[in-house]
């Protein structure tokens, strides 16, 4: 017996032509969605990881004497974050003793109109330079620098 081959049309497969077409258009949203979610993820994670620079940078310079401070502690937090970042940062200083503490709070940005995920906030603590007050300014010397 011979066998003859149907050509694909006559065999009924003809019918599955743009399933996989179909299905993938079913499916897209949802990657969407994941894709979206992924990306709102990975911002808020880089938001909250300035602010914490910002805030080690404005406690290290309030840290420091006044006399030895090229630029305010706000300035400083600021110019240590992404500039867009920045722009929306609220640094606030203060301390109480032997140390300083700095606090920055920054709106995370959301890639979804009208959603709003709230703020980052995150806070550093520095300390002071301990100066014996009996010696004044002139106890500040240190190993190795030249003597006054």
């Amino acid at each position: 017996m011979i066998a003859v081959r149907l050509p694909a049309r006559l065999r009924g497969h003809g019918r599955d032509r743009g399933q996989v077409s179909i299905e993938f258009l079913g499916f897209l949203p949802i990657l969407l969605v994941i894709g979206l979610a992924v990306v709102q993820l990975g911002l808020a994670a880089f938001t909250v990881q300035q602010a914490g620079t910002g805030a080690r940078a404005a406690a290290r310079t309030a840290s420091m004497d006044r006399a030895d401070r090229e630029i305010d502690p706000q300035t400083a937090g600021k110019a240590a974050m992404t500039g867009w970042v920045a722009d929306g940062a609220t640094i606030s200083v203060g301390g109480t003793g032997g140390s300083v503490r700095a606090t920055v709070r920054v709106p995370i940005p959301s890639i979804i109109p009208g959603v709003d995920f709230g703020s980052a906030s995150r806070s550093a603590t520095m300390p002071r330079p301990e100066v014996p007050r009996a010696l004044g300014p002139a106890a500040r010397t240190y190993e190795g620098a030249p003597p006054r």
